[in-house]
């Protein structure tokens, strides 16, 4: 199958990337870009790791072809800094909402999602938000506690 040249923004840089019609966005952002935040874990939208923004809204980028992303806006953890991300990113350390921070990225992405939302979730609405996402060793109350954490700031 012949590559496709697309456009999308990266992180606020727009960007042309010459790719394969099969490639995932996940393998884009890793490959072709460098950008390592976004991870690979399961390839099948259950773990969350690959979690990205497009277009304002969380993505699993291992559930999306890379070609339907052309005009797309896409945001990654890497090099991108926000009030809330920062905010964020801040309370993540202070309660330890991590251990082999794997699933951290994901979480982030998906928190930072809730927060732009709702500024204000209840512990229900951050279970609900982060649902999507799986994380094997810090369990999820770090994590909840992080994200109000970063709430009361």
């Amino acid at each position: 199958m012949a590559d496709r040249v697309i456009t999308l923004s990266i992180n606020g840089a727009e960007r042309q990337i010459d790719n394969d019609p099969r490639q995932l966005l996940v393998d884009v952002v890793r490959e072709h870009l460098d950008l390592k935040a976004t991870h690979i874990g399961c390839l099948s939208g259950d773990c969350g790791a690959c979690s990205v923004i497009v277009d304002g809204e969380v993505r699993k980028s291992c559930l999306s072809l890379a070609v339907s992303m052309e005009g797309a806006a896409v945001r990654t953890l890497d090099g991108w800094v926000d009030d809330v991300l920062v905010r964020l990113q801040s309370a993540f350390i202070s309660t330890n909402a991590f251990q082999c921070g794997f699933c951290t990225s994901g979480m982030l992405m998906a928190a930072y999602d809730l927060l732009r939302r709702n500024p204000c979730p209840d512990t229900l609405e951050i279970r609900k938000a982060i649902s999507g996402n799986l994380c094997r060793c810090t369990g999820y109350e770090p994590i909840i506690q992080a994200i109000q954490q970063a709430i009361e700031k």
